[in-house]
């Protein structure tokens, strides 16, 4: 049973798709929750620059901000 030459081919290269298609899904994925991430840490140091009375108008007080800003920025 041997394999013709295009077939030798035709078989790695669609494994060879699948397996570039699965590492994008991933890459996508991982880049996704680093944003996730990153934004949480933007606005949380948005919170921090904020005065007592913006906090207030948003119904925080500044021990609730510093709580949140105090969060580390890579964990939900």
């Amino acid at each position: 049973m041997t394999l013709e030459f295009g077939e030798l081919l035709a078989t790695p290269r669609n494994a060879l798709r699948l397996k570039l298609r699965e590492t994008a899904r991933r890459g996508r994925w991982l880049l996704a929750a680093i944003e996730v991430r990153l934004e949480k840490r933007r606005s949380r140091r948005k919170l921090s620059d904020l005065t007592d009375d913006e906090l207030c108008d948003i119904g925080l007080t500044r021990a609730q901000a510093t709580a949140e800003t105090s969060k580390s920025w890579f964990w939900f």
